[in-house]
Formats: structure tokens, sequence, C-alpha cells
């Protein structure tokens, strides 16, 4: 490789927390990815952990269950090396939180509810250098299909202005424009139908322009102090000023379309990119660029408390991913679903230490060694 990886070796007794952290939770979650990879195995990231090195440990994973949290432990132990990954220089690396909200919604349009989430329209193709125009935006991953070249697709003003109204692309009402934003943030939500039913929607497509959040944007305009900038503060900002709700959230020219999916465990998350369920507090979304789904991360960021009223110390699983999630140490965590979720999840903007769990023979591979790992990690 033409570049150093930011991977140094650890050993399991130099990971902040590691011997007081519930491995068990985060074995639950990495079996999952290793029945998923049975029909598809996941794509390598840049940084070369690859998913067919898992294969031992996705074999046990799926044959054997650990009974307690020490067994759990010994089986990461047993198969994995923690490489700390480094952030680039001068930088530190950062965790935010996501969760799936819960809402009140209609299958139907009513006064109340009048906001629709909308499925993926028949005219938005998917585009990649091989039928992209010159002189498109390379960023744009989607497009509007025209009798000729296909265009730019239209944007969050156009359509919650009734651009694609009359395409019967309604899944379910909504009655508040700000919830379903969030939704759109989150990509995906639990929505808690009139009639008593429950369903959940999940991320289908994008319209494809970049997302521009709505915290920057009241920062900027010197709305909220950037230190201050957290979900509740921006949803508190659109209570008192529900006539600039537009102003702002158009600002974010990216628009989400959704479709339905099943709530088969209301304990688990949505389906996410890893094509299993989040697990709450044990999924985590990294760049999937340079990271592989199914990869474990310890997580040590000592100064938030927000899930448990303790220093964040958990072994996650690498099991989604969002535009917004750059980097090497970069993640975001899960933090479940409905509103106290969302409460925790919406003040999580922390430094954090990553260490990537990685397979014991990958390892020297990844470290430019060509060895055997050291002896402490035997």
């Amino acid at each position: 490789m033409s570049q150093p990886l930011p991977l140094t070796e650890r050993r399991f007794d130099e990971l902040p927390g590691w011997q007081d952290d519930d491995q068990l939770a985060a074995f639950d979650a990495f079996r999952r990815s290793a029945e998923q990879v049975l029909t598809k195995p996941y794509r390598t990231g840049a940084l070369g952990i690859e998913c067919a090195s898992f294969a031992e440990a996705y074999e046990e994973a799926r044959a054997v269950a650990p009974s307690n949290q020490s067994d759990a432990r010994l089986f990461f132990e047993r198969h994995f090396i923690p490489l700390q990954v480094h952030p680039g220089s001068g930088q530190a690396g950062l965790v935010t939180g996501f969760y799936e909200p819960e809402v009140e919604a209609s299958s139907v349009r009513t006064e109340r509810f009048s906001v629709p989430l909308l499925s993926r329209p028949q005219d938005l193709i998917d585009i990649d250098d091989n039928n992209r125009p010159v002189g498109m935006d390379p960023y744009l991953a989607f497009a509007l299909a025209t009798a000729d070249d296909p265009v730019e697709y239209f944007d969050r003003g156009q359509i919650e202005s009734g651009v694609l109204a009359g395409q019967g692309l309604e899944i379910a009402w909504l009655a508040d424009k700000v919830d379903a934003f969030f939704i759109h943030v989150q990509g995906a939500a639990r929505l808690a139908m009139t009639d008593g039913s429950l369903m959940r929607v999940t991320y289908a497509a994008k319209s494809g322009q970049r997302f521009s959040g709505p915290g920057k944007a009241l920062a900027d305009l010197g709305e909220i102090p950037l230190q201050d900038v957290t979900m509740q503060s921006i949803r508190a900002w659109f209570k008192r000023h529900p006539d600039r709700v537009d102003e702002i959230l158009w600002r974010n020219r990216s628009y989400i379309f959704f479709r339905q999916a099943d709530v088969s465990d209301p304990d688990l998350g949505p389906i996410a990119a890893a094509k299993v369920p989040l697990t709450p507090g044990r999924s985590i979304a990294v760049d999937r660029l340079l990271h592989t789904f199914g990869t474990p991360f310890f997580v040590n960021a000592p100064e938030l408390t927000a899930f448990d009223g303790h220093p964040f110390r958990r072994l996650m699983i690498a099991q989604d991913t969002g535009s917004a999630i750059t980097g090497p140490a970069r993640g975001d965590l899960f933090a479940g679903s409905g509103d106290a979720a969302g409460e925790i999840a919406g003040v999580v903007r922390h430094a954090a230490d990553f260490f990537a769990l990685v397979p014991r023979k990958l390892a020297p591979l990844l470290l430019g060694t060509g060895n055997a790992v050291s002896d402490a990690n035997r």
C-alpha cells in the first residue's frame, strides 16, 4: 500500500474498561453479522480488513453462543487483537449518536396529519461513473431520468412544495414537519399508526444532493452557539420560530425516500446498511469506504455518560454507515428507538479512541510486519 495505515497494535489489557464491559451484548450483534455473510459477504473497506478473514470467528459465532460475559470476552480475545485506529494528523476521534424515532402517523391525509413520508419515485435512477453525464456533480448518486441525459433530481424545497404530488408515493402522514425532517436525518422510524398498528419505515433512496444540517445553519446565522447545538436545542428553536421552519430546513437540499420494513423484534432497531437489525448500544455506523461491516470496535469515550451514567467504554459492531460519517476514527452510536433513545443520541458529540478488533491472522499483514502477532496478544 502506498501509505502507512493509521493502525497501532495494542493489548486487550490496554483498552480502558475492557474487563468491565459486557461483551455478551456485543456478541449477539456480532452473530447477526455472522449469519448475514452467509447470504452475501461484506465489501472490504480501504483499510484492508477483509470480510473473509473473519471466517473462523463467524463460524464459531454461528455454532456456539457464550453463556456469560466472561466466555464472550474470551471469544473476542481468542479470535482478535486490538489495533488502535488513529484519526488524521492533529485530529481526535469523534462519536455522535443516532436513533430510530417513534412518532404517531396516519395512513391517510387528514387535517392534523398532513406531512407525508414518500416512497422512491419511478423516475429516480441510480447514477455512477458509467451513466453520469459530462458536467454532472460527481457527488450525485441519484438523478432524474429524462428523455435525454439524466439531470439532478428535485431538491427538498421543490418536493415539499408538491412537485411529486399525485404520484401516490405517500407511505404515511405525520403531524409535524420537524418530526419528518429528523426521520430523514436518522433514515428510519417506527410509526405508531392511528389504527393501533405499528409500521417501520427505512431508507430507500435520496434525491442525491449533499446533506446540510440545520444545526450548522442556525449556528452560522447566530441563532444558536455552535457549542450548544443539539437535536434538543434545534427542536426548541423551531418551536419558537414556526414561521422559519422551511427557511432553515430547505437549506438542506437532500431529501430521503423510504420503504416499509418489518418490526420482527421490537427490541431491535431497523435493518441498516449491513443488512442486519441494529442493536441498541452495540451497533455503530462507520465510514464504509474505509471500514468493513461486521468489524468489532472497542470505543473509549470517557466524557460520554449519556447511555448509562458511566464513561462510554464498549465493544461495538460496525453495522451501518452515513454520509456524515467519514474518516478512520469516526463513528455514530445507535442509541435505540423512541424518545428516550432520542434524548441520548441528541447530545452525543464526544472525543473517542477507536480500537478495531482484527482477526489474528490478518493483523500482521495490516501492520506490515508479515510476522505473528506479539507475545502479549497470544
